[in-house]
């Protein structure tokens, strides 16, 4: 008998629907403070991309066992949108018509290892695309904010805070550059980016992602 596979899926605000995940991509460095912050040039250089997979999804108000194999987990908001259609070569005019809504993320990130594989040369996906990495408040339908706040804290503390509209590349030229590496399509997730401050989590914290006008993250781990 063939094994039964449940697909992902994210929750929808206001509503009991939720949104079924097809893949996730996420753009890195696409703030210039948190590029100066990894020791890189802000430039408006070729964005660059790296995955996880769909079901590294986590809802709000989880509590996760802390990963595994790190000493060094940590946090990274970020706007998220979701596709309701996709394509290839995608031109920016066309990207935000193609999003189905957007959400508060957080790219949870073994830092160790990813410190590990980029001096080895070696690809990062055991950093960035492990179990339960992908925490993502309740999407909110419609365009996503271009402007307005965006900041994570842990037991009350700031750590990251920013505003969207500090973003290097916009959300509609990162969909249009990534759809000429992959052709993209409906149920696709894709993470815009963090600004600076980002830093550790230790067991037993709660970490909070909010983005002005979209339902706040917050998750804890064990």
């Amino acid at each position: 008998m063939l094994p039964v596979v449940v697909a992902p899926t994210i929750a929808i605000a206001g509503s009991t629907d939720r949104f079924p995940v097809r893949r996730i991509f996420c753009v890195g460095q696409n703030y210039a403070d948190h590029a100066r912050e990894m020791g890189n040039d802000p430039d408006r250089q070729q964005p660059f991309f790296f995955a996880k997979p769909a079901d590294a999804v986590v809802d709000n108000g989880t509590t996760l066992p802390f990963p595994v194999r790190t000493a060094d987990l940590h946090h990274e908001v970020e706007l998220v949108v979701a596709l309701g259609a996709g394509g290839h070569d995608i031109e920016a005019k066309d990207a935000i018509g193609l999003i189905w809504g957007s959400a508060v993320g957080i790219d949870l990130t073994r830092r160790d290892l990813q410190a590990a594989a980029k001096k080895a040369g070696r690809p990062w996906d055991m950093a960035k695309g492990f179990d339960r990495s992908a925490p993502i408040g309740a999407l909110t339908p419609g365009a996503p904010p271009e402007t307005g706040a965006i900041a994570l804290s842990i037991g009350g503390e700031t750590r990251q805070s920013g505003d969207l509209s500090m973003m290097i590349w916009s959300v509609a030229e990162v969909i249009a550059v990534l759809s000429t590496y992959v052709e993209l399509a409906a149920g696709d997730l894709i993470f815009t980016g963090t600004p600076a401050g980002v830093g550790p989590i230790r067991a037993g914290e709660r970490v909070r992602a909010e983005i002005a006008g979209l339902e706040a993250l917050e998750v804890g781990f064990a």
